[in-house]
């Protein structure tokens, strides 16, 4: 993949790199995410475990305990699939440990409890309880979808049952099902800390958590593509860890940001091996501390903030919260990208964008259909094609927006069931 790419980027041979430099790391051409998921399982490998032409997916007898594929949400597309070793999957979970479990003094045999993307009660309407237990990891993996003020107590027994002593995960979510404690008036257990990842840690947040939990929270970054990792140290300080991955902050002309300025995320990864990405358009903005100084004393450099997703909250018919709707796009091939929008409480919209040689079938409506269904319950939705760029999907920072609710919340607690 690389050799076809550098090629027509002006690169004529391997010779060309000999002399290569970390400060001629911007003379590639990027890695964009459509790349990424039309190669990730051919010609983006490692040449050992590529297949003899013609290139075909990797077939299931490699996803052993040695090599497996894990893939991203699928919340805003057809996700991408990112191969892990064995020995890679143990350099990103050392570095993991190391960054943000060490520094928020916890470790790997800590029990935690975590709030993401897996769908561990299937159901859209389901029965207590809604978590699973994972003894292997003391993991207590609770629900993203059934988050409500009738189901809060059972998600707090399933705390209390597991000795949860840390919440993961999701930062909107795990702010979601802490609000309906506060406002249930149920008493939390003490935790040693929260640590957030995957969208933006507010303020806000922080200080609900330390009112239900007594503990602080940090915030972190990384990714399935697990191609750089950035976390909070003692000092509330977000660090990048440059010996897992390279980060470039370019502006819109391409050229490097200044400290304390915003910019696109680049990255390298320098962990995987067998997949390396590089110059990789991850799609997330970051701002460089204008401050270099580092309270801790390690050498790495100073993140002022991560923007990462500001999507809406979702309410449910039934009153519950959500803001992730993970798998509603996956094996979905025409689907390039995906929103969800909430016109009133049991009413949808799914704006679509394909390409432009390719249609939805009715089959593949039914089945995001069924999907929001199985996570919402009974509810209307009309799906919406776009030929070119979703026209209401990004925010004042320029990045998508995969899910909008016109919903007010506020009203509803008022017994109003206005929309904005």
């Amino acid at each position: 993949f690389y050799q076809e790419k550098y090629t027509q980027a002006g690169f004529s041979s391997a010779e060309d790199f000999d002399t290569f430099q970390f400060k001629d790391l911007p003379k590639l051409p990027f890695l964009e995410k459509s790349e990424l998921r039309e190669f990730c399982q051919t010609t983006l490998l490692n040449s050992k475990l590529q297949q003899s032409p013609p290139m075909i997916p990797i077939p299931p007898a490699f996803n052993n305990q040695n090599i497996q594929f894990f893939a991203s949400s699928g919340s805003t597309g057809t996700p991408v699939k990112i191969l892990y070793t064995k020995s890679f999957h143990q350099r990103w979970s050392a570095a993991f440990e190391a960054r943000i479990r060490h520094w928020a003094n916890i470790d790997r045999n800590t029990p935690r409890g975590m709030i993401g993307g897996r769908r561990v009660v299937p159901e859209g309407i389901a029965k207590p309880p809604y978590y699973r237990y994972n003894a292997f990891e003391k993991q207590t993996y609770f629900s993203a979808y059934h988050i409500n003020e009738n189901s809060v107590e059972d998600y707090l027994n399933g705390m209390r049952k597991h000795k949860v002593q840390y919440m993961t995960g999701y930062a909107m979510s795990n702010f979601i099902l802490a609000r309906f404690i506060k406002e249930s008036g149920l008493r939390a257990p003490k935790l040693k800390c929260v640590i957030t990842s995957s969208e933006k840690l507010t303020p806000e947040m922080r200080q609900l958590f330390k009112e239900v939990y007594g503990c602080k929270t940090y915030d972190s970054y990384s990714g399935v593509e697990a191609c750089g990792l950035i976390s909070e140290n003692e000092h509330g300080q977000l660090l990048a860890s440059p010996d897992t991955g390279i980060f470039e902050i370019i502006n819109e002309e391409g050229t490097p940001c200044a400290p304390g300025e915003y910019g696109e995320l680049i990255s390298t990864g320098l962990l995987n091996h067998d997949q390396p990405l590089i110059r990789y358009r991850i799609g997330d903005i970051v701002q460089l501390a204008k401050n270099q100084k580092n309270k801790c004393g390690r050498s790495m450099p100073v993140i002022e903030e991560i923007i990462g997703r500001t999507e809406d909250v979702i309410i449910g018919p039934d009153g519950r919260e959500m803001v992730r709707f993970h798998g509603i796009f996956i094996d979905l091939p025409n689907v390039l990208r995906g929103q969800i929008v909430q016109k009133e409480l049991d009413d949808f919209e799914i704006n679509v964008e394909v390409s432009p040689a390719s249609k939805l079938t009715e089959n593949e409506k039914e089945i995001m259909a069924d999907r929001m269904k199985s996570q919402l319950g009974e509810i209307t939705i009309k799906i919406n094609e776009h030929e070119d760029q979703i026209s209401t999907s990004l925010t004042p920072n320029g990045k998508f927006k995969a899910v909008i609710s016109h919903v007010d919340r506020n009203m509803l607690k008022q017994g109003n069931p206005q929309v904005l």
